[in-house]
Order: C-alpha cells, then structure tokens, then sequence
C-alpha cells in the first residue's frame, strides 16, 4: 500500500479511539496535560505494538509464500479485514450506545484499559492485513503514533467540551474510511 491508502486505514482505525476518547473526555471533570500525555503515548505505543505483533504473524504465517495463488488469498484476506472492520465500526455507530454521562474526579484507569484491549484487537487484525499487503511497516507505525497522539488529544478535549455527540459521526467516517481502503485493495490488488 502507498502512504496514502495507508493513511487512509490508519484513520478509520484512529476513529474509533477518537470515540472512545471522546466518552472518557466527557465524564472527566478536569483535563489534566500531564495525565493526557502519558495516556496519549500509552495509547501509541499500544497502537504501534498491536501493529507490529498483528504485522509480525502476517510475515511468520506467509513465510514461504511464493505461489500467485497464496499471494492472491493473502491480498483477499487483507480486503476482507479492512471491510469487516469498516462494517463493525457502522455497526457501532447505528447501534449508537449510550452513555450515562457523569463526571468522575479521576481517570477510571481499569476502564479505560478494558476499552483499550477492545481497539487493540482491531489493530492488530490491522496490521496482520498490512502483513499480507506486504507494506512498509516503519512508515505505517510513525503515521499510527502520530495520528493516535493527535486524536487522544482532540476526542478528549471534545468529549470534555462538548459530550459524547460525535461518537457516532466517529465510527461512520471510521467505518467509511476502512471500507474504502477494503475497495481499495479489491480494485487494485485484486482485480488488476
């Protein structure tokens, strides 16, 4: 995949933790910036490290690939992860879960990393598509970090400022996104 189509993946995915941000920052009572960089560069390193792993079994599962065939499935496998996720965060989105919104005094840390293991899983079927898409991991990882920082960072202060309202646009732009990636890959991996 180019930087771009990666790009493109790599948002839809980075949606979904924007909304699950979005509702950890609406029932924070205050923002703390010391709090918000350790749990921004948590949520990377774990964005980064789900990759990787999902990256690491794509490579060791293909390891002896050389027929068109086992590429082609690989490829197919690929489009198939991009699309059924997209699919689950549309799910997410019409099934639209409520929020009983109230205001905690610190952070609910055991929460936050049962939600966590939720997005991880996703990621890491990310990264085993990548794997089999046989992209360029070190530049997929720095756009993961860096578009993880970034929408900790907003889905909080939004949350905090404005509620949970834009969960659900979240997971439809998410789920678009990785749909389209999906296509992508069908139109022109596939069907070349």
């Amino acid at each position: 995949m180019n930087i771009v189509e990666a790009l493109i993946v790599i948002l839809g995915i980075s949606l979904d933790v924007f909304a699950v941000m979005e509702c950890q920052g609406s029932m924070v009572a205050k923002v703390e910036k010391k709090q918000l960089l350790i749990l921004s560069s948590s949520l990377a390193v774990g964005q980064v490290a789900a990759l990787g792993i999902g990256n690491i079994i794509s490579v060791l599962l293909c390891k002896s690939r050389r027929q068109v065939s086992e590429i082609f499935l690989a490829q197919v496998i690929a489009a198939v992860i991009f699309l059924g996720l997209g699919i689950y965060l549309l799910w997410k989105a019409w099934q639209n879960e409520r929020i009983i919104e109230h205001r905690e005094e610190k952070f609910d840390v055991f929460q936050f990393v049962r939600l966590y293991v939720k997005i991880g899983i996703l990621t890491l079927l990310i990264g085993l598509a990548f794997g089999f898409l046989e992209s360029n991991m070190v530049i997929i990882l720095m756009i993961s970090a860096i578009l993880t920082v970034l929408v900790t960072i907003v889905g909080i202060y939004t949350g905090y400022r404005l509620g949970f309202e834009h969960k659900m646009k979240a997971y439809v732009l998410g789920g678009i996104l990785l749909i389209l990636g999906g296509l992508d890959v069908i139109i022109s991996r596939i069907f070349k």
